[in-house]
């Protein structure tokens, strides 16, 4: 594995493990009733490179299931992320 690839694997870890924090943190937030987390910056860590995060930080939180955006939005992102990293190491 060349550096580009480590670098490309090590932020899609990096991305995956912090959006997952970020919809756990939210949806501990919003039982407490207290300051929440954007949807836009939930839904961004999902685009670039966290969708895998996201998607499992939906499932096991069961968190934000109920808005149509990110039931469809953030299983796109996982799609997309691990389309990415598998392509980095097709073309290089």
């Amino acid at each position: 594995m060349n550096i580009f690839e480590t670098v490309v694997v090590a932020a899609f870890a990096a991305m995956t493990l912090i959006t997952f924090i970020m919809f756990a943190a939210d949806k501990s937030k919003a039982k407490k009733g207290k300051w929440r987390i954007p949807e836009a910056a939930l839904l961004l860590c999902s685009l670039f490179l966290g969708g895998v995060g996201g998607l499992v930080g939906m499932l096991i939180c069961r968190h934000k299931t109920k808005h149509w955006y990110f039931c469809l939005l953030v299983p796109l992102f996982a799609i997309l992320s691990v389309a990415a990293v598998v392509l980095t190491f097709v073309f290089t």
